[in-house]
């Protein structure tokens, strides 16, 4: 009789083959003749392990029903493990502002088309502008970390995302799809975002993108106080701050992608076929 526990330990690592293949494959997806070539399993095998990775979310269909690639539910765990990398890289960077400012600073990560603040730090101002929570989220473009998020994507982007949150914007009255437009184009312009009184009126934020390696916004630092607090020339010594925060953030996470990368590759090429660890042929 079968192991069970062997089979189980077998049914998995092949589905971490097709995972593997799908993520190395062209982004229209694969074929199963060609899923199953790769990794050197009969069709068979593979549509099963294909149909049970649909089944949670791993891998998903095109419209034909005939390629496979990976699923949004797969991208949701590499998020979630990227965003525990960011937070934890992010800390030293809010507590130096949040001393340097007095203020309150937030980290915001997009999820989706929402921003989620992952974290905050308060300052030493007696006066605190706490309206953002740990775990609380908001539609992309609502509050200057949000809306940090959203300024700096691609413009194709920027569009999908205004016309699919309409709805979720709703409830912010000053967020609009014009007036969030007019917004986008000046936090552009300036390089940064102001968010002047619009969620609420005696309180003023200021926000900045993460650029990682690649160009890509990873996150967003923002600083939020009373309206005198965010003012000129203060404002301008916020941004500065912010700014040096996070480009010394992008290059920080930068290269933890590029340390990890690189323990990956060595941990490939001391992993024999049978799984024990040796030197690399």
């Amino acid at each position: 009789m079968p192991d069970s526990g062997v089979a189980s330990v077998q049914t998995i690592g092949r589905a971490s083959m097709v995972l593997k293949v799908l993520s190395e494959g062209d982004s229209g997806g694969m074929r199963l003749s060609d899923v199953a070539l790769a990794i050197g399993l009969g069709k068979s095998t593979v549509s099963r392990i294909l149909r049970a990775l649909i089944d949670v979310g791993y891998v998903e269909t095109d419209a034909s029903g005939k390629r496979y690639r990976l699923g949004y539910c797969l991208f949701n765990l590499g998020n979630a493990a990227r965003r525990f990398h960011i937070i934890e890289l992010a800390r030293p960077a809010l507590a130096r502002l949040a001393v340097a400012t007095g203020d309150t600073i937030f980290l915001s990560l997009r999820d989706g088309d929402q921003a989620h603040c992952v974290d905050r730090q308060t300052g030493a101002y007696p006066i605190r502008t706490l309206t953002l929570s740990v775990g609380d989220r908001r539609p992309l473009g609502v509050g200057a970390g949000s809306l940090a998020l959203l300024a700096f994507e691609p413009e194709a982007e920027i569009d999908r995302i205004i016309a699919t949150t309409q709805e979720a914007r709703r409830p912010f009255a000053a967020f609009g799809d014009d007036a969030l437009r007019g917004m986008i184009s000046a936090s552009r312009a300036r390089g940064y975002v102001v968010n002047d009184g619009h969620i609420v009126s005696a309180m003023n934020a200021v926000g900045v993108p993460v650029i990682d390696a690649d160009g890509r916004v990873a996150a967003a630092l923002s600083v939020a106080a009373i309206r005198e607090r965010v003012e000129p020339p203060r404002l301008e010594e916020l941004v500065a701050l912010l700014r040096a925060e996070a480009g010394d953030l992008g290059t920080v996470i930068g290269r933890r992608r590029d340390s990890e990368a690189r323990t990956q590759e060595l941990q490939g090429r001391g992993t024999g076929n049978d799984g024990r660890s040796g030197p690399a042929p």
